[in-house]
């Protein structure tokens, strides 16, 4: 007899990340789309908000102060200073989020997707990568499943099925002549 906890997947992090220009952004919202069981989480800034943006839906805006304060305590799964503004991950919301058994995607840029693999090595990394991009430049060991990003609904449906597995393997790149 089996019941629906022991047929869904563990709650696993996820880490979609890529080279500049590889289209993250583009394929997280029709991701989000297609699987609303899968959380994202909201990253925090202290940058000001722009127009139209919720403060806690579209970014969770902070002082300054407050945000090194997070630092400190090691609250944020990664963060970065980019000109004079920082942004990070809060840790607690993703780690509740685990823990209630609902996995979790977290878009990054390289260097924050890189920090948190090695903060949480049992996260998954999952590098999207443009036509004609080398993966092994940024991940020798192929320990990341790489989506190539040729087509958005393609890209879209590899990442959609990705969380249908509970024990992916590991994908290595091919190699270009």
């Amino acid at each position: 007899m089996s019941t629906d906890d022991e047929a869904r997947p563990a709650a696993r992090l996820t880490v979609l990340t890529g080279p500049s220009g590889a289209g993250v952004g583009s394929v997280v919202e029709p991701f989000r789309a297609r699987s609303p069981s899968v959380w994202i989480p909201v990253p925090a800034t202290t940058r000001p908000r722009r127009a139209g943006e919720v403060d806690g839906v579209d970014r969770v805006f902070l002082a300054p102060a407050a945000f090194d304060r997070l630092i400190a305590a090691g609250q944020l799964l990664e963060w970065a200073r980019i000109g004079p503004y920082a942004r990070g991950t809060p840790a607690p919301p993703v780690a509740g989020r685990l823990a209630a058994g609902r996995p979790v995607l977290l878009p990054l840029d390289l260097p924050g997707a890189l920090a948190v693999r090695a903060a949480h090595p049992d996260a998954r990394l999952v590098l999207l990568a443009p036509p004609g991009w080398r993966p092994e430049a940024v991940d020798p060991a192929g320990d990341a499943h790489v989506v190539a990003h040729d087509h958005t609904e393609r890209a879209v449906d590899e990442l959609v099925g990705l969380f249908g597995s509970s024990h992916l393997a590991p994908a290595r790149p091919r190699r270009s002549g």
